[in-house]
């Protein structure tokens, strides 16, 4: 038995002794560098045009389905809404008179808050909105029912300045509630609804103009209910002037602070 024990110290002893060595080490950084990236995808005709030339048409408006579909993807939680613009930053741009004969009651100053919005679906990050109306949601009233400033887009001189808490948005809003103002990161890529809820990334936007007859855009409106249909802006008698008018919609897609 001793024999066998002093045996294996031997072998331990040359193991020990074969497999020493020595050691150098390098060491490698590897940095990572997240950037926040924010992508707005737009489908949408470059020019949505409305051409009234029946009466039924200044009575009942014209609406364009589907005309816009906005999809997102982002890695930081977001916001997003819709803002008019225009040269003067309050009216439509008149590029063709047809018609001045209407005198001092014809007027080309149309309110940008003519054109109406309809989204689907709706904003579900709102718990820091005042307004009226926290985004474009609710369906367009029938033709002969006053809704002033429901649907009316946000507008601004500044486009580029985010919308106070008082202001539609599409999803998320002004404000600093934690998860409660501004849509998570994600992208509608690989965003699936569960059944009965919507998805926070794919909206389908309707636009509608109801001019009525005559024309004074009733609907118009800010979103505390202010009236600025052709008549409160220019005064009594007024209405539009037949012509050409053009006017800007700016989607605009930013991180949420």
């Amino acid at each position: 038995m001793k024999k066998v024990f002093g045996l294996m110290v031997g072998m331990f002893l040359l193991s020990g002794l074969t497999f020493g060595q020595l050691i150098d080490e390098k060491n490698v950084t590897v940095t990572m560098d997240l950037q926040p990236v924010l992508q707005l995808h737009m489908t949408t005709p470059d020019q949505v045009d409305f051409t009234f030339d029946e009466i039924k048409d200044y009575y009942g408006g014209i609406i364009k389905y589907a005309a816009t579909i906005l999809k997102v993807s982002s890695s930081v939680s977001w916001d997003l809404y819709a803002v008019g613009t225009s040269q003067s930053g309050t009216f439509w741009d008149q590029q063709v008179s047809y018609s001045s004969g209407g005198g001092a009651n014809s007027i080309a100053n149309i309110p940008l808050s003519a054109l109406e919005l309809h989204q689907y679906e709706p904003n579900q990050y709102d718990a820091n909105a005042t307004g009226a109306q926290t985004d474009y949601s609710a369906v367009f009233a029938p033709a002969q029912v006053l809704a002033v400033g429901v649907n009316s887009i946000y507008y601004s001189a500044t486009p580029y300045t985010i919308p106070g808490v008082d202001q539609k948005y599409i999803q998320g809003h002004n404000g600093t509630i934690a998860g409660q103002d501004g849509a998570p990161g994600g992208s509608y890529l690989t965003s699936i609804a569960p059944a009965g809820t919507f998805s926070d990334y794919y909206f389908t936007i309707d636009y509608r103009i109801l001019p009525s007859l005559p024309a004074i855009f009733p609907n118009a409106g800010l979103n505390d209910g202010t009236a600025e249909d052709i008549v409160s802006v220019n005064g009594a008698n007024t209405y539009a002037e037949p012509g050409v008018y053009t006017m800007n919609v700016k989607y605009i897609l930013l991180e949420d602070q």
